[in-house]
């Protein structure tokens, strides 16, 4: 027979006299007779007292004995008393539980495609590691900030796993993803830069037969290229046969030059460029916004095609203002050094769009902590699902940077406390665009690792749907 709730409490409640009546004469049967009989006896209000305190607390051990074994709250409470809380070891412990390295399986191609434009030393009879890897060429000019292929090869070269986001399996059944080591932005710049030059057939020709090395490969076709990583910085890169490997994730400076169709931001990884300038180690001034005198710089070219024909409009909107440095240059060893002090010694660095939304100029203005005023209606940056670039950048429309007296006024509005904030947070997160052999935790190379990581559910997304359809792909055709 089921009891009620109140006769179940009135048990529980008689429970609690036996137990505590029975454990009182077993701890002191004799004692509380003694007790009580000397209590007849006492007179006085301390003794009186002295006596009820000591019954007290023989009491609280029957008592402590029975709250260990029942549950009051579930006896007497329908409703909790507290909100339950994860404890703060858990809470922590969530937070540090990084996922392992992301496993990439880096196909051994002919120094040809790599290696082979940077040192003509290195040959294929010789297996390269983290020890015998070059150093990137340090009279390279223009050819550094393009260089992203050479450190994401590199990164996969080196051993220790240490804060590492990637690291290389040599059996490929293992492999997360595949990296393809072509150095399609050195090739354009080595062998196809002038565009016209007979050289150019080079180029072309490495295309042609590292399409040819993939094709063959049994992993390429088993994804059709959907889970490989090749990087195409240089807009020009890989210019002649990219339509061919669209389906792979591109590494991008920006999407200035590529179709929708080829490529976009679901699929595809924005890289920064490698910075030209040197970075601001030593920036310690006990008053950086009084030490940087000048409000705006700019140096570099002010003719440029597409959006970048800003520059040359900019120049007239910037004329007459004294704190304003705004230069028509070109890129030397001589210039690149002035255009590092200018950015050491200027509050705002102007990025405006080039023959593309993006340029050096913007990670150059990182690394030396100068906070970059973007001027590029369609420019993507690299690692935003990280980093909210509107706490150390600001950003005008092309329309408003054209607007006279406009964005030098709103510069002049920012106070020195904000610009302060904006340039400590420059400090803290300029690492993440730094390339360097071998990598360091959250520098630009892991970041890249990190963000294909990322690309890699719509990656096998893709995969899975291509194995099922019987007709072209429709969300592809709506993208043309």
């Amino acid at each position: 027979m089921c009891r009620t709730k109140t006769q179940t409490n009135k048990t529980d409640i008689n429970n609690i006299r036996s137990r505590t009546h029975l454990i009182s004469l077993f701890i002191f049967p004799k004692h509380m007779t003694t007790l009580s009989t000397s209590c007849e006896k006492m007179h006085g209000k301390k003794k009186t007292l002295l006596l009820i305190i000591i019954i007290f607390l023989l009491l609280l051990i029957p008592l402590s004995l029975f709250i260990t074994t029942v549950d009051l709250k579930s006896h007497f409470f329908s409703f909790p008393l507290t909100q339950s809380q994860p404890s703060k070891s858990s809470s922590t412990s969530l937070c540090n539980n990084s996922p392992p390295p992301l496993k990439i399986f880096m196909y051994n191609l002919p120094v040809k495609f790599n290696l082979g434009m940077i040192s003509h030393e290195i040959s294929d009879n010789v297996s390269i590691s983290s020890g015998n890897f070059p150093t990137w060429p340090m009279n390279s000019g223009l050819k550094q900030q393009h260089s992203v292929e050479y450190w994401m090869m590199g990164s996969l070269l080196v051993n220790n796993e240490d804060g590492r986001e990637a690291v290389r399996v040599m059996d490929p059944e293992l492999a997360d993803v595949f990296y393809v080591p072509f150095f399609s932005s050195l090739s354009f710049n080595t062998h196809g830069h002038i565009m016209t030059d007979p050289d150019t057939e080079i180029d072309r020709q490495l295309q042609i037969d590292i399409l040819e090395f993939l094709r063959n490969s049994q992993y390429w076709q088993r994804s059709e290229g959907r889970d490989h990583v090749i990087p195409m910085h240089h807009p020009n890169a890989f210019r002649f046969l990219r339509d061919q490997v669209n389906a792979s994730i591109l590494i991008v400076a920006d999407f200035g030059r590529f179709p929708k169709s080829m490529s976009r931001l679901n699929k595809d990884v924005v890289a920064p460029y490698v910075h030209v300038v040197e970075s601001f180690i030593a920036d310690n001034s006990p008053d950086p916004y009084v030490s940087r005198t000048t409000l705006l710089f700019f140096r570099g070219r002010t003719v440029r095609k597409d959006e970048g024909i800003v520059r040359a409009k900019l120049a007239k909107i910037l004329e007459g203002y004294d704190d304003v440095h705004y230069e028509q240059s070109f890129a030397s060893g001589a210039t690149i050094k002035a255009s590092s002090e200018g950015m050491r010694t200027s509050k705002f660095c102007l990025h405006p769009a080039g023959d593309t939304p993006s340029s050096c100029r913007l990670f150059d203005a990182i690394v030396s902590h100068c906070v970059p005023v973007i001027v590029s209606d369609k420019i993507e940056l690299p690692f935003e699902d990280e980093l909210d670039y509107t706490q150390f950048s600001l950003f005008f429309s092309v329309k408003e940077a054209l607007e006279p007296g406009y964005m030098v006024g709103e510069l002049r509005k920012i106070e020195k406390d904000r610009w302060i904030e904006m340039w400590k947070k420059l400090k803290d997160i300029s690492h993440h665009f730094e390339f360097q052999f071998p990598p360091k935790r959250d520098d630009a190379v892991n970041m890249l690792w990190r963000q294909v990581r990322h690309k890699l559910p719509a990656s096998k997304l893709s995969i899975h749907r291509n194995r099922r359809l019987k007709i072209p792909d429709w969300w592809d055709l709506k993208r043309r």
